[in-house]
């Protein structure tokens, strides 16, 4: 009897210092490091530059957070910065496009849409007057592309991935998702084709169905939606997905209409001031979001463009995204969530030539 006491011992203690190896990965994944990891050499500022940054519609959180770090590094740079609403509507951004074209600004900043088709003839009128195209979430992927010197995002694989992992390390028995997604856009078709996948190769979670609901109109069309789906799906509904914060502006008076507040909600992007306040009040159905560190990526921006001016090639960095949780943002004293790591020091050093230079 001795012996089998010894041995229940032994095995507690090693379970328990794999709960703890476990939970450490867990609060490590959740939280943003403080060192840098992206480019620490480039080119000088090359001041003077007029730039045009035209946002997809500034109602959308993310590239207005973006916006602000862009246009807090030109500043650093001397460079003179515009911004255009184009109120989530194409014949707007195409009217936008043109008139930015025709002042000839250095470069024009694609603000979460993507240069397609409907833009042809604006991005060949650009490309025909040595204008810099950049953009921010303006493709499936981070990096170049055939018609933008750069595309600023994280990687659409590991955010998806992240907020899949999230759901089902929090999740209690059966899971039922229902994915909101945009498929104007090819970085949320690939967020939501990753989510899909991940969720279809796990036993204990069902896809029950993916909405495409515009980001410009989901605050008209969420409370609809809502009673919809729980007249579909009932109590097999568990989690919300979205590629986007914005669909949970306005979700949970409605969830909550309905007595639904065991939903759960997590966001895959783009960590908007609304939302993570929700989140960090610990009172609300979203309880993460998988978010852009907004803050460096508005300085990337800044950096690859400068770059693009010297005639040198983009840095080849992409940022890592944050899963924020109630407990993560319960930690941090302010409201960014990439502030402590030191990416404006670095870029600084690079523009002001301090650092060694390719």
């Amino acid at each position: 009897m001795a012996r089998v006491s010894q041995w229940r011992h032994v095995v507690a203690l090693l379970a328990a210092f794999l709960a703890a190896i476990l939970l450490a990965d867990v609060c490590h994944a959740q939280t943003p490091g403080h060192y840098w990891d992206g480019p620490t050499t480039g080119p000088v500022a090359q001041a003077g530059k007029r730039i045009t940054f035209i946002s997809d519609d500034l109602k959308n959180g993310g590239i207005t957070i973006v916006y602000r770090g862009f246009y807090t590094a030109t500043l650093e740079l001397g460079w003179d910065v515009s911004i255009v609403d184009g109120k989530g509507d194409p014949t707007v951004i195409q009217a936008t496009l043109a008139n930015a074209i025709r002042t000839q600004p250095d470069a024009i900043v694609f603000g979460g849409f993507q240069p397609d088709a409907r833009y042809a003839t604006q991005i060949a009128q650009a490309k025909a007057r040595k204008i810099v195209l950049a953009g921010w979430h303006a493709a499936e992927t981070p990096g170049p592309t055939h018609d933008l010197f750069i595309n600023i995002a994280t990687d659409v694989a590991e955010v998806a991935a992240r907020t899949v992992e999230h759901m089902v390390q929090t999740a209690k028995g059966e899971i039922g998702v229902i994915i909101f997604n945009d498929d104007r856009f090819a970085v949320a078709n690939a967020k939501t084709r990753k989510m899909r996948e991940l969720i279809e190769q796990c036993s204990r979670c069902k896809l029950l169905s993916v909405e495409n609901i515009p980001i410009s109109t989901a605050d008209k069309e969420i409370p609809q939606v809502v009673v919809r789906l729980d007249k579909t799906w009932g109590r097999q509904w568990t989690h919300t997905l979205a590629i986007n914060d914005k669909y949970f502006d306005v979700i949970n008076f409605p969830l909550a209409e309905i007595n639904r507040r065991d939903i759960q909600n997590i966001a895959a992007g783009d960590g908007s001031n609304v939302a993570l306040g929700r989140i960090r009040s610990g009172r609300s159905q979203q309880i993460a979001t998988v978010a852009e560190p907004s803050g460096i990526q508005g300085w990337q921006l800044a950096d690859e463009l400068n770059r693009a001016f010297a005639g040198k090639p983009p840095s080849g960095y992409v940022s890592k995204p944050i899963l924020v949780t109630t407990h993560l943002l319960q930690q941090m004293p302010g409201a960014e969530i990439d502030a402590g790591i030191p990416y404006r020091e670095a870029y600084r050093t690079i523009w002001k030539g301090t650092a060694a230079q390719k």
